[in-house]
């Protein structure tokens, strides 16, 4: 009898307890590298739209500040290589360009244009930055393209030399506004490498957090998950088992203050 009602007051409980409170990005940027497990996020549709003030081409120094294996034992092909990175700037160009609203280009139609079908939204130019940041870490020669899939923003494939190819597909995003001059972003991507004798298959998470001040400024985190198809999935669960800090520092491209001018 005793048991029954401890169950039964158990039950209750869990039916008229309080869901906890989902962490907000601002809190789990300002937690690094206490990272228990993955950010509460949506399904990625369309593309990531960012702040009008965010367009244009930047001249971009990302500096590796920090760099976390949080479990024992555990981390990923790399990480002690990747030391040699830690306090090292790093250059590239970056765009961020207005296109046409996917929502609201599809109202358009519905409404036999009667809605705002002049209505832009800022997104990234995928191609451009992720050839840009490519060729910044493993050289010009290393990289041959970078693609984007037509139909889908969110699948993006590397090709490098040597028949190798890094593909990447965003699963889900979350953003956050703080203030008119803050704005904060996560998406969690699948990542496949395939060249080697077996493909290599990890989940990975960007976190950024931008700050508009007299210069644009970010703090970068990138976690990497084991996929379930590791052998030490279980060991690690939801915990990442390598983390990256960058700094990150934007000045118009065409300003006399960039560093250099590698433009494509």
């Amino acid at each position: 009898m005793n048991f029954i009602c401890s169950l039964l007051f158990s039950i209750i409980w869990l039916f008229c307890s309080a869901p906890a409170q989902a962490e907000t990005l601002a809190e789990r940027v300002a937690a690094f590298p206490d990272w228990q497990s993955k950010p509460t996020v949506q399904t990625a549709e369309g593309d990531l739209a960012y702040p009008a003030w965010l367009a244009g081409t930047w001249r971009v120094k990302s500096t590796l500040v920090d760099l976390v294996a949080p479990l024992p034992g555990l981390t990923t092909p790399g990480f002690e290589s990747n030391r040699d990175y830690l306090n090292q700037p790093i250059e590239f160009d970056v765009r961020f360009v207005r296109q046409k609203s996917v929502k609201t280009a599809i109202a358009s139609i519905l409404k036999s244009l009667q809605s705002k079908s002049g209505e832009t939204e800022v997104v990234a130019d995928r191609a451009f930055n992720g050839l840009n940041l490519a060729k910044a870490y493993l050289g010009d020669r290393a990289v041959l393209a970078v693609k984007v899939d037509p139909s889908s923003p969110n699948r993006q494939i590397t090709l490098l030399r040597g028949d190798r190819q890094l593909v990447s597909i965003v699963n889900a995003r979350a953003v956050e506004t703080p203030a008119a001059d803050q704005f904060i972003t996560t998406e969690i991507f699948q990542q496949v490498f395939r060249g080697a004798s077996q493909p290599y298959l990890n989940q990975v998470e960007t976190t950024t957090a931008y700050k508009r001040g007299s210069a644009i400024e970010a703090n970068q985190i990138t976690a990497v998950y084991l996929s379930p198809q590791d052998p030490d999935y279980f060991k690690a669960g939801e915990t990442p088992v390598a983390l990256y800090r960058y700094r990150l520092e934007f000045l118009p491209a065409d300003d006399p203050n960039s560093l250099s001018d590698s433009r494509q």
